[in-house]
């Protein structure tokens, strides 16, 4: 990705090519509500780096930091110490992802906690539909507020959940789902790559222990439908350090254990009902 507003947006893996960083995108919902003033000011040396990555929508990033150093950390969602962070650690790192993402793009994002990357990649990208997963009461609760407040509600739903009972569901399959910081690689591709479609892939924000995750649960992942995953970095020469992720494509539907022994006429049941017949 280059820091001139001029140059092309490079294309991403897979032949990607989101929208530039200054391309105007008409936004759905309403505008946001007017900020009194963030207590986090854009620090001056990532003032180039925000605006590549927001565009014009970079006073809609500046309200949503707000709400994440004032709300955000009343409610427990982001730690006190992180507040004067909160522009390079969370929404740089985060909205750095979007250059894996294509254009129109149906996300789920799990485990969604205050918003990370969902909520940052609706503010930086108003062409993606984005559905926030979380199952805690009080971080739905100010998702629903910030999406709310910041003006998203025509492009961002927030389910209350867990990313296992909407699999098991009738939910709508998404082309990318993102998580950050969730859990161990198995058992995130777990809960993330049946939420794909097949052909769709999970984006996972790591640190810098991606390589070993990914040499550790290969096979585990292979097990789950997934290709092999591949270490990627996001925002190279523009954030810093840059966002390592795991990306997995959903190459294969693997049927839930769980629905199959719950199926009448299959597994257990279908043993138990055979041996009282005979």
């Amino acid at each position: 990705m280059t820091n001139d507003p001029a140059a092309p947006a490079a294309s991403g893996p897979g032949g990607v090519t989101p929208p530039g960083p200054y391309q105007s995108v008409p936004s759905a919902g309403r505008p946001p509500r007017p900020s009194t003033g963030s207590p986090v000011p854009l620090p001056d040396d990532l003032v180039e780096a925000a605006k590549t990555l927001f565009g014009d929508r970079l006073p809609l990033a500046a309200a949503y930091a707000e709400l994440l150093a004032t709300e955000g950390v009343v409610r427990g969602l982001i730690g006190p110490r992180e507040a004067p962070r909160i522009w390079d650690r969370h929404l740089l790192n985060c909205a750095a992802v979007a250059e894996m993402i294509p254009t129109g793009a149906r996300v789920v994002d799990v485990g969604s906690g205050a918003g990370l990357p969902g909520l940052v990649l609706a503010v930086a990208r108003p062409d993606l539909s984005v559905v926030l997963v979380e199952p805690l009461a009080r971080r739905t609760a100010f998702l629903d507020e910030a999406v709310d407040r910041l003006g998203l509600d025509g492009t961002v739903t927030v389910q209350r959940g867990r990313a296992e009972e909407l699999a098991d569901a009738d939910f709508s399959p998404a082309d990318v789902v993102t998580a950050r910081a969730v859990a161990p690689l198995d058992r995130l591709a777990g809960w993330c790559l049946p939420l794909a479609a097949v052909g769709g892939r999970l984006v996972a924000l790591k640190g810098s222990s991606a390589p070993d995750e990914v040499a550790e649960h290969r096979d585990a992942v292979d097990r789950l439908g997934g290709g092999a995953p591949v270490v990627r970095h996001c925002g190279v020469g523009l954030v810093d350090p840059p966002t390592t992720v795991v990306e997995i494509v959903r190459e294969r539907e693997i049927k839930s254990a769980r629905r199959t022994a719950a199926r009448p006429g299959s597994g257990a049941n279908a043993g138990r009902k055979r041996a009282r017949r005979g």
